[in-house]
């Protein structure tokens, strides 16, 4: 398993960013070099978020490192801590990688946007999926993109594919479980529980796709 280094704290993160601007050459190679170091454990936590992606953990992470190298080199220190603008940065570079792969295989992802929230933010099927548990008023939100979210299993899938989502994604309070232990309970290829998965997943967005539209009209 690998190993990050302890994460600075703000005195050490302030004056590793002043290095970086205003010490010698030398001083702000090695100034960057650490903090692209100290915030590794940073860069792993956000792709975390995408190991369902069917990328490799490692690539997730080579991918978030350049959001992190592009934070570090645009961070202005009078705006709070590094890490609160990296995380956005790491974030942004990991999609624009699955959007670009979803572009080239025209397949379905479920980090792609389902609509948006009273709020005007962004809202992916992924965040329904993994059930986060936030604010208040986003947690209301949540409830009831969840209770969407069984009524469209039930009205839109087949008994397979909701079983697959169910199992995959553990909905029903179980750890999710792989494509290849669902393969091997099934007694189907892996290949297949994938090309399943994502067929439900599509059906699943254009639901909540036309219920955010319909919102909308009202």
């Amino acid at each position: 398993m690998q190993t990050f280094q302890k994460p600075l704290n703000a005195a050490e993160e302030a004056y590793y960013i002043h290095l970086l601007r205003s010490g010698s050459e030398e001083e702000a190679k090695r100034a960057k070099e650490i903090l692209v170091e100290r915030n590794l454990r940073l860069v792993a936590h956000v792709a975390k978020k995408y190991q369902n992606a069917d990328e490799d953990m490692e690539d997730l992470i080579s991918i978030g490192c350049i959001g992190l190298i592009k934070a570090i080199d645009t961070f202005d220190a009078g705006k709070g801590r590094l890490a609160t603008y990296a995380c956005r940065c790491i974030d942004n570079e990991l999609l624009m990688l699955l959007r670009a792969k979803k572009k080239t295989s025209r397949e379905v992802s479920i980090y792609e946007s389902i609509g948006q929230d009273k709020e005007g933010n962004e809202i992916r099927l992924v965040d329904v999926l993994e059930q986060k548990q936030p604010d208040a008023v986003e947690c209301m939100e949540h409830k009831n993109n969840v209770q969407k979210l069984f009524r469209f299993l039930d009205a839109s899938l087949t008994d397979r594919e909701r079983e697959i989502i169910v199992e995959r994604y553990g909905l029903t309070g179980r750890p999710p479980v792989t494509q290849n232990e669902i393969g091997e309970k099934m007694g189907i290829s892996r290949s297949y529980v994938s090309r399943i998965e994502k067929k439900a997943l599509g059906k699943l967005r254009r639901c909540f796709e036309a219920e955010y539209m319909e919102r909308d009209k009202n």
